[in-house]
């Protein structure tokens, strides 16, 4: 098991009926279920894909004697993280058996011999991508952020709204940009780094985001390069022992991955400590690459496909700003 950089295109992916149902023969049935609720075609794709976003690790639990994906509203059982399970565990994809604890936590049904109680992994996604970041000794997290027009209000007004998640010095970095659309990709990209610490802790709504402060480096990222060189102050102190990778999948979308020392590991000398990550980039995924290992675990339903069928792709936008 090694370091794992998944992105999927689920924005681009036009699926043809026979990708559809084979996606829908993969997932359990209570899953799909979910899916086939969803109002708009974009979220059916992307909850199929990845689900919702969460923080997943496999670790034993005194309370519930099971191998636990760990995660706040992770829906477990979705492509990419049966994917990687299958892949880097070495379980059948059939053999997956994906529950909740009564507080919503998913976890893997099943006596799991041998399974690495420390591989860690977690998913979003944000505009046209889902993305999936996965590591054997070390606390991850992962965001992704589209840059986009902020719907019907003005860059600067939402910037107003938004003025209490960031630091004065994170405001003067993005304001420093040349232009509204640069300081809106700014904005966005300090956003993703937010989350993906928040995200590999394990916390969420209450955390005060002026707490933490991003110095990013370099200002501007070229497409497909990994670059570590951004830092983070917790409480005004550097955190020397978070890396940060941040990647620019295309022009419009960051992607932020938060690399730490598991708590576990926090009072030993070990070599995990000065442990240095690896510096993988994203392999972009196909549909093909995504259901290679899929074995399917419920019959084809045809009726699936007009479902799907009959949603329109996403809301119609009622913004008449342009860039």
């Amino acid at each position: 098991m090694g370091s794992v950089r998944w992105a999927f295109p689920c924005g681009a992916w036009r699926p043809r009926r026979r990708e559809w149902l084979l996606a829908a023969q993969l997932v359990q049935p209570e899953e799909k279920e979910r899916i086939g609720q969803f109002v708009f075609a974009r979220d059916a794709k992307a909850a199929l894909v990845h689900g919702e976003p969460g923080r997943g690790c496999l670790s034993a639990e005194s309370a519930v004697p099971k191998f636990l994906i760990c995660g706040k509203t992770c829906r477990a059982g979705r492509l990419l993280m049966r994917k990687l399970i299958t892949e880097e565990l070495c379980i059948p994809w059939n053999e997956v058996h994906l529950q909740r604890t009564p507080k919503g936590k998913p976890f893997l049904a099943s006596n799991l011999v041998g399974v690495n109680s420390n591989y860690n992994f977690n998913v979003s996604h944000q505009g046209d991508y889902a993305v999936l970041a996965a590591e054997p000794e070390l606390q991850v997290g992962i965001d992704i952020m589209k840059t986009d027009l902020p719907g019907s209000s003005s860059i600067p007004n939402f910037f107003h709204i938004m003025k209490r998640q960031f630091t004065e010095t994170e405001w003067d970095v993005i304001k420093s940009m040349s232009n509204e659309w640069m300081q809106l990709d700014m904005f966005y990209r300090h956003w993703a780094l937010k989350e993906s610490f928040l995200k590999a802790i394990g916390v969420g709504i209450g955390f005060n985001l002026q707490r933490i402060e991003f110095n990013v480096s370099p200002l501007t990222l070229e497409i497909g390069k990994v670059y570590k060189e951004t830092k983070m102050f917790l409480d005004g102190e550097k955190e020397e022992e978070w890396t940060f990778e941040e990647t620019r999948l295309d022009d419009n979308h960051h992607v932020a991955v938060a690399l730490g020392k598991q708590e576990r590991f926090a009072q030993e000398d070990s070599d995990v400590c000065s442990m240095e990550p690896n510096q993988p980039q994203f392999t972009l995924l196909t549909f093909e690459d995504l259901v290679a290992s899929g074995i399917p675990v419920a019959p084809e339903d045809s009726a699936y496909w007009d479902n799907f069928c009959s949603k329109q792709e996403g809301p119609v936008r009622q913004s008449s700003h342009s860039r």
